[in-house]
Parts: structure tokens; C-alpha cells; sequence
């Protein structure tokens, strides 16, 4: 079948790979002039199925007005004229409490662990390399009553046979030894030990050669005006560059994919999470992290990608803005700094931003939509690079009619009802 991808981060990429191998005849576009140059660029670094959890949990209320109080908070919202902004607010809300939390965690621990199978299958039949490690994550705790919080996680790891260690102040320095020279500034941490690290730019750069070997057409810097649709099924998608027609089309647009879907009266309910990240060129090996640590009280990562250092997080809901706010790097300069003070030349930080698509419950959106030739993958807010791989070869088997290799209850569109179409944001399976 001839099957067209609208999109060319990581998710885009990864899905044309994966439908080139299944057999198909796979074009590419996107209005960026080359692959993964959007939220693929310069995220955090993390391949992190054993981190992956939804932002919405019992105690996300109570933490957002502390937030607000932090001198270099995690959280900043912008109110926008924006109804999608309420609805996709007021939807995280409704998913905040410890049963919903463990449902949706484990439908993102079940793709991201599959994702991250996926990925060193990947490695090992392409030899594909992009600044890899397989050296776990370190969640690292400052306060005692983090550590102490950690039992609805750690009860999720041990069901899907997640491999962690819970750390004391020594065991923390054994695994990242550059933090015993700022020891007195944590209690602890919870390494998950599966975890990896990689530079998400360089493997969709990598990944997209390998696509145009098995014969994937990228058209790059096409602007995609709007997808077209004769009420039953697309009949095509209109660029500046003409009409484009396909068997099957493939939604990967991050965030930017509801405006498009929109007009066809489906919706669904991603919105825009900015986040910035600083990459630091390293300057005493010694000093600098040997993995991915992830400093729990400012929500900021900082991992080590070759001779760099990149330091991800903070969440700004902004809509669409994508101004880099100098009062936003604050946090960042900050946690690598203060754990890290050895490491790197901040002065020679690259300061970047993006904007995460994420879904209020936490889970991605993949696979058919109520339109037959129409599928979406989407939504994977801040895992997207921890869940690409595995997200890419479901979407193939999808289209390809074959039954995928897990189960995907709880990351299709109906999980919101009507195919989406009224607008719901409750997942089914949450009761609620």
C-alpha cells in the first residue's frame, strides 16, 4: 500500500521505518527541511520506560501550589482565550487520583518497555548510533518524604518485572560517582536500571537514512495545509507543494496534530507543554553524570550524551509559543550546577525549546481512527523519544491488518469515548 506520513520527528520517522519493512510504499512530509528538527532536537535524553508516568496523579495538585511558591519552579502557566487549554487542564484534573494513576502508568510502562525492546533490536540489526548508553536512570530524591512516596511506583515496576534499585546517599554516588562531591544535598534515589540514554536528534537523523535505503520518499519542507476528506474516508492532503494522495495516511505531528484533525470532527485532547533544555559542552569527564540523573524536586534531567550534557525539564503551558524565555532557564542552570559543578561550561550552554504533545491521562494515542484510512500516532508528551520506537512498529503492524506484539488496550483514540468526536477527555478503563 502506498501510505503517507505527515511528520518527521522521531514518531514520523520511526513509523516510516517500520512500514517501509512491513512492505509499504512510504512518502514522508514536513515543512522543517530536514528530520528532527522540531521537539526531536534537543529533548532530554532519556530512553526511560522505567520513568515513564503520568503527569496526572494524586498528589499533582497540592505540588502545583507549592510550585508556585519555588524560585526556580518546574511549572509555569500561561492562561491563553484557548477553551483546548481548560478542557485538556480540567481533564488532568479529573485523572489525579491513585486508581487512574496506576491505570495509566501502566498502560505507559507497557509501550515504553516495549519501545525501549524495540529499540535494542534496532541497534543491534541497523548498528545504528546516536551517543548511547545502557546505564539506567537515577531518580534522585533531596527530601526524605520523596523516597517515602515512591510506594505506588515501585508496586507498578514489580508487576511488569521493571528492574530498580532503591538507593541510600552511598549507593547514589556508587552509581553516578561525580555526585559524591555534593553529597549533603540528597537523601537518595530510585535507580531503574534498564534504562538507556541517547541523543534522540542523531538517531532520527541516522534512522531516516536507513528509511531511504528500504526506499522511503522524504519530502521535506512542504507545509501541510490540510488533510482532505469526502466525509468517509481522506481522499488526500493538500501542501503548498500540490495535493498528495496515499492507501493510507499516518498522523505524527506532535502537537500541532488536533488543528489538523479538527475540521474532520476529530478530537483529540493533546495540547502543547513547552519544555527547554541547555546542552553543555563537557569540561571535566569526572564531574559530569555517567548516565541520566533526574533531580525529582525541579522535575529536570541531566545526561550525558558523548562529549555533552543535556539538562531537560521544566513545563510551561504557553499554547503554541515558542520563545525562549530567558527566566526559564533559571531551573536548568540550576540543577546542573548545583549537582553537577565540575562538569560542564555553562557559558557555552545551547539554549533550546519544544513542545511536548501530551494527553491529559498520560498515555499516547496510536492506531485507527473512526475514518478507515486515517491513523494517528501522537501524544506522547514528554516520552516521546522513550516511546518512538515501539510506537513506530505497533503503527506498521496496524496498518498492515498484523495483531502487534502487545497489548494496546488504553492507547487508542476510544479510550476518550465518541472516536473523540464530543470532545471527551476521560479515559475509558479509569472508571469514570
Amino acid at each position: 500500500m502506498k501510505v503517507l506520513v505527515l511528520g518527521s520527528g522521531v514518531i514520523g520517522v520511526t513509523s516510516a521505518y517500520f512500514l517501509a519493512k512491513a512492505g509499504h510504499e512510504v512518502t514522508v512530509i514536513d515543512r522543517q527541511p530536514a528530520a528532527g528538527l522540531e521537539t526531536s532536537y534537543g529533548n532530554a535524553g532519556e530512553v526511560s520506560p522505567g520513568y515513564s508516568s503520568p503527569w496526572a496523579g494524586p498528589g499533582l495538585p497540592f505540588k502545583a501550589i507549592k510550585w508556585l511558591f519555588m524560585k526556580n519552579r518546574p511549572l509555569v502557566i500561561w492562561p491563553q482565550m484557548d477553551p483546548a487549554q481548560w478542557m485538556w487542564g480540567l481533564a488532568l484534573l479529573r485523572n489525579c487520583t491513585a486508581e487512574r494513576y496506576e491505570i495509566n502508568k501502566a498502560r505507559m510502562v507497557r509501550i515504553a518497555e516495549y519501545s525501549r525492546d524495540t529499540l535494542r533490536d534496532l541497534r543491534t540489526e541497523a548498528g545504528i548510533q546516536y551517543d548511547e548508553r545502557s546505564q539506567g536512570t537515577l531518580q534522585l530524591f533531596r527530601k526524605q518524604e520523596q523516597m517515602d512516596g515512591t510506594g505506588a511506583d515501585i508496586a507498578i515496576l514489580k508487576r511488569f518485572g521493571v528492574p530498580f534499585e532503591v538507593l541510600d546517599r552511598d549507593g547514589c554516588v556508587a552509581a553516578e560517582p561525580a555526585l559524591g562531591h555534593v553529597r549533603e544535598k540528597f537523601v537518595g534515589g530510585l535507580r531503574l536500571t534498564g534504562d538507556e540514554t541517547g541523543d534522540c536528534f542523531k538517531f532520527t537523523q541516522a534512522l531516516a537514512v536507513l528509511a531511504k535505503d528500504l526506499g522511503v520518499v522524504f519530502r521535506q519542507g512542504v507545509k501541510i495545509e490540510r488533510i482532505a476528506s469526502d466525509g468517509r474516508r481522506i481522499t488526500g492532503v493538500v501542501t503548498d507543494a500540490g495535493e498528495l494522495t496515499a492507501d493510507r495516511y499516518v498522523v505524527a505531528l506532535g502537537s500541532y496534530s488536533p488543528l489538523l484533525l479538527k475540521p474532520l470532527g476529530i478530537r483529540i485532547p493533546v495540547y502543547p507543554i513547552k519544555g527547554y533544555s541547555l546542552t553543555v559542552p563537557i569540561t571535566d569527564a569526572s564531574g559530569a553524570p555517567e548516565s541520566t540523573v533526574m533531580d525529582e524536586t525541579y522535575k529536570v534531567a541531566v545526561t550525558r550524551l558523548g562529549d555533552r550534557i543535556r539538562v531537560g525539564g521544566t513545563a510551561e503551558l504557553a499554547g503554541y509559543d515558542l520563545s525562549l524565555r530567558p527566566a526559564r532557564r533559571g531551573p536548568l542552570d540550576h540543577v546542573v550546577t548545583d549537582l553537577f559543578p565540575r562538569g560542564g561550561d555553562v557559558s557555552r550552554a545551547e539554549y533550546w525549546t519544544g513542545l511536548r504533545p501530551m494527553t491529559p491521562d498520560g498515555p499516547p494515542i496510536i492506531g485507527a481512527t473512526s475514518l478507515p484510512n486515517l491513523y494517528l500516532n501522537t501524544g506522547h508528551g514528554t516520552l516521546g523519544w522513550t516511546m518512538a520506537a515501539g510506537s513506530g512498529r505497533v503503527l506498521a503492524d496496524m496498518v498492515s491488518g498484523r495483531v502487534a506484539d502487545i497489548d494496546l488496550e488504553g492507547m487508542t483514540i476510544e479510550r476518550y469515548g465518541s472516536a473523540a468526536g464530543g470532545g471527551a477527555v476521560t479515559a475509558k478503563g479509569a472508571h469514570a
